[in-house]
């Protein structure tokens, strides 16, 4: 079980690692470190902005294991075929919900189909 208070604290960074300076990736690696599942690398250099973390992004993710959300699960998040944005799945009482953290609006949970309702596709990786 997470402390979901925890990431009320979050503060968006571009490229950011280290909590509570993180990017949308950033935050998803310390949830995941929360829940105690296994590292993923940190990438400290790639970026959405200079479209690096694309790049980063297509060559490792056909690594991974697709999955159907579950807590811990990276959500990739695509515009046509870009990938755009990642969230993570967390578990709150009942319901698995989106963990994300952006510019604009900080850290956010939601419901996952109201994620689903901003992107053209999701996919889940474990």
């Amino acid at each position: 079980m997470i402390d979901h208070e925890k990431y009320r604290a979050g503060r968006y960074s571009e490229g950011g690692r280290v909590w509570p300076e993180v990017d949308c990736y950033g935050i998803v690696l310390e949830v995941r470190r929360d829940m105690g599942l296994a590292d993923w690398p940190e990438w400290v250099s790639a970026r959405q902005g200079d479209g690096s973390m694309v790049e980063v992004a297509g060559k490792w993710f056909p690594t991974l294991t697709p999955c159907d959300p579950e807590p811990g699960a990276l959500i990739a998040c695509y515009q046509g075929s870009l990938l755009r944005h990642v969230a993570v799945v967390v578990l709150d009482g009942k319901e698995l919900e989106a963990l994300e953290i952006n510019p604009r609006h900080g850290v956010t949970r939601l419901p996952l189909s109201r994620l689903k309702r901003r992107f053209v596709r999701v996919e889940y990786f474990k």
